[in-house]
């Protein structure tokens, strides 16, 4: 059996996604069958967070963005929720220095607004912290939603079009992408989803429209570097077309 170190090794260098986007699922269930409370799961679940930044950024990834915590997480159970977002910012807070000693950023999309203050002040201070990073950007998406940031951009676009800023009849692909909270990354090339659940939850649909999909069945807390690097292997044995025929992609080559 290949160790880890090989491989990465067997990676094409010259393919690595330059945006991997994660639903990180099945904590809770992780912990159900472990016996334990779903905050067990979630628990765990922040080893895997690091173990994901630690791969993405070894083998060459730009940007990692983790689904944290949906707009639909609201309304899980009062006592869930709080007991989610500590989690969130102390792990962030803990794995700061080391995100800083590895050339990490953080970042952050999602409506801020409904955060709790507490989380909103110490998650900007981790960001403002690892700001000089040039590294991999880990962006959280938290209190998130795709259709909320697709809402939220027409709204920008409708407001600029209202005050003379912007002709309705130039808006395009470009102008609205510029809107949405993701518009100083590049759309990801793969969206990995953990837990066996064959969905994109509402989860940056504007960006993966043609991302390439890979499911496993493994629940996030299991999910290994070995496993991103298998997930990274069968990207790169795909031919990604954009609508194209085989023979004008090779042509291209």
């Amino acid at each position: 059996m290949s160790t880890l170190s090989e491989k990465i090794q067997q990676l094409d260098p010259t393919r690595i996604p330059r945006h991997v986007a994660i639903i990180m699922d099945g904590n809770g269930r992780w912990a159900k069958q472990h016996g334990q409370e779903r905050s067990f799961g979630h628990e765990n679940g922040v080893a895997t967070v690091r173990q994901a930044t630690e791969i993405a950024s070894e083998v060459g990834v730009k940007y990692l963005t983790l689904y944290t915590f949906s707009t639909e997480n609201w309304n899980r159970p009062q006592d869930e929720v709080d007991a989610l977002m500590n989690l969130i910012v102390v792990s962030i807070e803990q794995q700061t220095p080391d995100l800083i000693k590895n050339n990490v950023r953080l970042t952050t999309i999602g409506d801020m607004g409904r955060m709790p203050e507490f989380a909103v002040n110490r998650l900007r201070k981790c960001m403002q912290d690892t700001g000089h990073c040039t590294g991999l950007v880990l962006c959280l998406a938290l209190s998130y939603s795709s259709r909320w940031e697709i809402v939220e951009a027409c709204r920008k676009l409708a407001r600029d079009a209202a005050a003379g800023a912007v002709d309705p009849a130039d808006i395009n692909d470009e102008m609205f992408a510029s809107r949405l909270s993701t518009h100083d990354m590049p759309d990801p090339d793969l969206l990995i989803r953990t837990g066996g659940d064959l969905r994109v939850s509402n989860y940056l649909l504007w960006q993966i429209a043609y991302s390439e999909l890979y499911f496993t069945s493994k629940y996030w807390p299991d999910f290994t570097k070995e496993d991103f690097v298998e997930a990274i292997a069968d990207f790169q044995a795909r031919e990604r077309r954009y609508g194209k025929t085989s023979e004008q992609v090779n042509d291209e080559k």
